[in-house]
């Protein structure tokens, strides 16, 4: 089964820290804890994954990205990536011959995802978190122990208590 994880990109990237940094591969852009922990879980249980940008849409962990950005999928901008180009992207890059697709953050990915994939292909295993520390909590503990998260873990979580 050809499986892909989806990670976003998040707000704080090493411009934040290093303004002079020049073009940096993707999985050295973005450094926020939150970013770091889903890239490590995505490295770990994954041999395909891709970071889903505002700006530059699907990006490969060595995609490179020129400069600094500040964009959100909930944001109003004309320089949002439009879902015709993520659509030519996914052709593109091949994203669409998957068999899972596992979505890491929250309801800005979700309902970008769910305009450009197949709904049964989509899993969101940090679906139910209360909030970014439980989603950060629960990314690192799968890293940590080598357990992959399930998808309907909140189910079985509500159904335990």
């Amino acid at each position: 089964m050809k499986r892909l994880c989806i990670i976003p990109c998040g707000a704080k990237k090493i411009w934040d820290k290093y303004p002079e940094t020049g073009a940096v591969e993707a999985k050295n852009a973005y450094i926020s804890p939150f970013g770091k922990a889903c890239q490590a879980y995505a490295t770990r249980f994954f041999t395909n994954w891709v970071f889903l940008s505002a700006k530059h849409g699907f990006l490969g962990p060595t995609d490179r990205i020129p400069q600094n950005y500040d964009l959100a999928f909930d944001h109003k901008s004309p320089h949002i990536i439009t879902l015709e180009v993520l659509q030519q992207q996914i052709e593109k890059k091949a994203l669409h011959h998957f068999d899972e697709i596992i979505v890491l953050g929250g309801k800005k990915h979700r309902r970008v995802v769910e305009q450009l994939f197949e709904k049964e292909k989509l899993q969101y295993p940090l679906e139910g978190c209360r909030g970014i520390g439980y989603m950060l909590q629960r990314l690192q503990h799968a890293v940590q122990e080598g357990q992959e998260l399930e998808e309907n873990w909140y189910a079985v979580k509500l159904l335990n208590d």
